[in-house]
């Protein structure tokens, strides 16, 4: 479990130390979902920037320079490859027609096998999500049909988020959660894995008395935002749609409305499946329900029956958050 953050500042209304702030705060309530490391990537000079370290991002001193019309960023709970290693934290740099900066939450399966089906370049860094990196750079380009072959060729749960040298932000949205909202008043764009975090995150800089609006997200989505804060779109089919006869008709899209005439986003028979499973794992299921509500996707909680110490170091950490136990 990891979390994805960032802006995307096209107005030009805001001031930079309001900015600057939000950056900070966006990073320190995604700690919530990863304390083993932080990291943000931002354009300066027409060059793709990536800050990153091994520690919570707290204690991260996360600064960006004047101008700055875009940030991406990451914090890592570490699953494959040890964060004390900095090239193993996200976000992770790639080159194709143009560089870029990557990150991903969630976990991919099928990076061995696909390294050496597509004869990828051996590489020291050692997570799992690197091998979209290499997928896409293997394509050549940075465009919506790399990265429709990219959701496709990988297996497992994930959004990936991407920063070009053009300061365009990219939207790749699996089964994970992602949470993005637009401030017409000013310009802006915020995005965040979960409500929890952007809650947290718009109280803490007091954009959260100002009205915003929620793009909403599928699975299969792949959305792009340039630097003018202009919106386009396109898909991948999802894995998990091989296993249900869903229709999905693509959007007629105007800025952020989106319409799908099955008006089908994300699938509750997963859900409904790990809640069957419950018993057989012992486990109770008002927790898997909190669980879900928080944020995490049911195949994350799949994952996490295999490890109970896990499953309840989430449950405890639910909880304990300030932010649920007003609704729990």
């Amino acid at each position: 479990m990891c979390a994805l953050y960032g802006w995307l500042d096209y107005g030009k209304k805001l001031p930079h130390r309001l900015l600057k702030k939000l950056t900070q705060a966006l990073a320190n309530a995604a700690e919530e979902r990863g304390t083993d490391a932080a990291g943000i990537s931002y354009v300066k000079n027409g060059h793709v920037t990536i800050y990153k370290r091994p520690k919570p991002a707290h204690k991260i001193k996360f600064n960006i320079p004047e101008n700055t019309v875009a940030v991406m960023g990451h914090t890592r709970l570490a699953t494959q490859g040890d964060k004390e290693n900095n090239y193993n934290n996200h976000p992770f740099y790639g080159k194709t027609d143009k560089s870029f900066a990557f990150a991903h939450n969630g976990v991919l399966y099928n990076d061995t096998a696909l390294s050496k089906s597509y004869n990828l370049p051996k590489t020291k860094i050692e997570t799992d999500s690197y091998v979209a990196v290499q997928l896409i750079e293997k394509y050549g380009k940075l465009d919506f049909d790399s990265l429709k072959s990219m959701a496709e060729d990988v297996m497992g749960n994930f959004v990936f988020t991407i920063l070009d040298e053009n300061n365009t932000l990219y939207f790749i949205k699996g089964n994970n959660p992602l949470y993005l909202v637009y401030f017409e008043r000013f310009g802006l764009y915020v995005y965040a894995s979960t409500k929890s975090i952007m809650d947290k995150t718009l109280k803490a800089v007091g954009l959260h008395t100002e009205k915003y609006t929620i793009i909403q997200t599928c699975e299969g989505d792949i959305i792009s935002i340039n630097a003018n804060g202009e919106i386009d779109s396109s898909f991948f089919t999802p894995e998990n749609y091989l296993f249900f006869n869903t229709k999905r008709t693509r959007y007629s899209f105007d800025w952020y409305d989106w319409k799908d005439e099955s008006d089908y986003c994300g699938y509750t028979d997963e859900e409904e499946l790990i809640l069957d499973m419950c018993n057989c794992y012992g486990i109770d299921e008002d927790d898997v329900l909190l669980l879900l509500d928080y944020g995490y996707t049911a195949m994350e909680i799949e994952d996490m029956f295999m490890d109970t110490d896990l499953l309840r170091s989430a449950i405890q950490e639910v909880k304990r958050n300030s932010f649920y136990n007003d609704f729990v």
